[in-house]
């Protein structure tokens, strides 16, 4: 279902945001923001889990600051690829000027992305390599570093791991690029004295709570000793974890993203677990407010941003502590995001909660 969102509620959620940073400055037009009219659209090719309702709802409150988008819609593909090409497709007959597409379908949505471009509207996928080119299939490709997510965890498992080990590495569906790019990452830092136990590239998740429990269980049973897990979605290892314990094993050290669900999991069964060390980048919520500013620059006659990739910061190391200590907030819903620049009570409000 295509649904327009009404903008006075996301310019609501931007005066939550601004009261709460304190800072009349973010009320200011951004200079991403030009003096044309235009409407924009935002697209998932899945969008039913927290992730991607913080992700949406930041996306709102992005182009909420810029008061030249006169025109807001969203629209979820509902992780069906022929939803997800019928969406982008609508959308441009429609006639909206501009469209951010999370592409989860890869390369089968090029086609449908290319069409919207060469229609004339503004096209910008985002994280989710769709393959082409800018400028012929689409506006402009908003990348993520994965590989320096990647680079990041290798560099911390060498720290706590410096004589080598064994790796368990968990990722979503079979040949996500995210994946690959995050192996590629470790890899580029990690000598042979670290091995991956699971299956190459990675173990197959789909980033799923349920299937993640059913292969960390399988992986526990087949490897006597796992003294990492990488995975990068960390909140659908919460209800997978307590699996060790059923083998009378501490759960190992984790290299993974953020999420409040993990972060409290941690918090309530570190000092019962030993070897539990936790270690997290940003899960990339605010990667869709680059692909917003390009696509609202390109529609309204703004100053496009200097970055064509979001870059992840590291969040949270229980052993150093920089740049934070594992943060939790057990007041607010377990899945939100505490890394995300939208606010935590925002957060709790998109999720449902």
């Amino acid at each position: 279902m295509i649904k327009t969102l009404n903008m006075k509620m996301a310019l609501s959620t931007m005066a939550v945001t601004l009261a709460v940073a304190g800072s009349s400055a973010m009320a200011e037009t951004p200079s991403w923001c030009g003096p044309n009219e235009a409407s924009l659209a935002l697209l998932d090719g899945f969008g039913g889990n927290s992730w991607r309702l913080v992700t949406t709802a930041s996306g709102a409150e992005e182009a909420a600051k810029c008061p030249t988008i006169t025109q807001y819609e969203y629209a979820d593909g509902q992780g069906d690829t022929q939803k997800a090409i019928s969406d982008i497709n609508a959308m441009a007959a429609r006639g909206i000027d501009a469209m951010v597409v999370f592409g989860d379908s890869g390369p089968a949505v090029l086609p449908a992305l290319t069409n919207a471009y060469r229609s004339g509207t503004i096209v910008v996928p985002y994280r989710v390599n769709v393959g082409g080119e800018a400028g012929t299939n689409y506006t402009k490709f908003i990348g993520s570093s994965f590989f320096d997510d990647g680079a990041n965890w290798g560099n911390w498992i060498k720290s706590v791991l410096p004589e080598g080990g064994n790796l368990l590495f968990l990722s979503g569906p079979a040949g996500n690029s995210q994946g690959v790019d995050e192996l590629a990452g470790m890899k580029s830092v990690l000598d042979d004295s670290y091995v991956f136990i699971n299956q190459a590239p990675f173990a197959v998740t789909n980033w799923d709570p349920s299937l993640t429990q059913q292969v960390l269980s399988a992986e526990i049973a087949k490897n006597d000793k796992i003294d990492v897990i990488v995975s990068d979605f960390g909140p659908s290892l919460v209800g997978a974890l307590p699996v060790f314990g059923e083998f009378n094993r501490s759960i190992p050290a984790l290299a993974t993203s953020d999420g409040n669900s993990l972060s409290c999991f941690w918090e309530e069964n570190q000092a019962a677990n030993p070897d539990f060390k936790l270690f997290t980048v940003a899960t990339g919520n605010d990667n869709v407010r680059l692909a917003v500013q390009w696509a609202v620059a390109e529609a309204t006659g703004g100053t496009p941003p200097t970055a064509e990739i979001f870059s992840a910061p590291v969040y949270e190391d229980s052993v150093s502590g920089s740049p934070n200590a594992v943060t939790c907030r057990a007041d607010l819903p377990g899945s939100i995001y505490l890394s995300a620049e939208m606010d935590d009570d925002a957060q709790a409000a998109a999720v449902g909660q």
